[in-house]
């Protein structure tokens, strides 16, 4: 299987995996002259080092697509969005209708409450908030992005999801599937029973498959399913 480049940046205090992933020329929106469209994974914080890893790649996100609602995965998207508008075409926020609260307003309490939970307060969210803008596309099962596919795989979040490239063998797999270890279910929202179906469903893939995580290094999908036995 061919792999496309993928060019990570590890951002924040949780040390998130921010994605870029190139995409084939959206017909709709040209990008600006030497520049390519990719999708931003998981913008998770550090805006400015994302848009600058960007700029020297010379790519323009038409997608900004979210493995889950998380804050430590959604902290850089104001930034990214507006840095981006009207340059090929408006960046399409996209994330799984179960995680959508994340997002537009109201969302700062759901984030509120939900890092309370993780980490005793929620100062970290205080001292980097800006108002969320709603998601331009809910996202479903099977659902095509470019060369993506959507996987549904709730249970670290009820929206969680991967980003399937079929011809690829890349599996973004946010903080479902990490290289020896898989999501919390602790936190609001999280289900352990239906993270473990969604761990049965990926083991169950190719095993050749790449996985690129929410955090950590890559991994694979063979490695993970011989470790877990599910």
């Amino acid at each position: 299987m061919m792999k496309k480049p993928v060019a990570p940046i590890t951002v924040g205090i949780i040390a998130t995996n921010c994605w870029i992933y190139p995409l084939a020329a959206d017909t709709d929106y040209a990008p600006p002259p030497g520049f390519r469209h990719c999708a931003v994974i998981d913008p998770g914080a550090e805006g400015n080092r994302i848009i600058a890893r960007l700029k020297r790649l010379k790519m323009v996100p038409r997608y900004i697509l979210l493995t889950h609602g998380h804050f430590d995965h959604i902290a850089a998207l104001p930034a990214l969005a507006g840095a981006f508008r009207g340059e090929g075409g408006e960046p399409v926020i996209a994330i799984h209708n179960g995680d959508a609260g994340y997002l537009g307003p109201g969302s700062y309490d759901l984030h509120c409450r939900s890092f309370t939970a993780a980490s005793g307060n929620a100062d970290y969210i205080d001292a980097l908030w800006e108002d969320m803008p709603p998601p331009d596309r809910t996202l479903a099962e099977g659902d095509a992005i470019g060369s993506l596919t959507v996987l549904s795989l709730p249970g670290h979040t009820p929206g969680s999801v991967g980003f399937w490239d079929r011809e690829a063998g890349i599996l973004f797999s946010g903080d479902t599937l990490f290289q020896y270890d898989y999501g919390r279910t602790d936190l609001p929202g999280g289900d352990e029973a239906r993270l473990f179906e969604s761990l049965r469903r990926l083991c169950a893939m190719d095993g050749a498959i790449q996985v690129l995580p929410g955090h950590g290094p890559a991994t694979t999908i063979g490695e993970e399913a011989g470790r877990l036995r599910l």
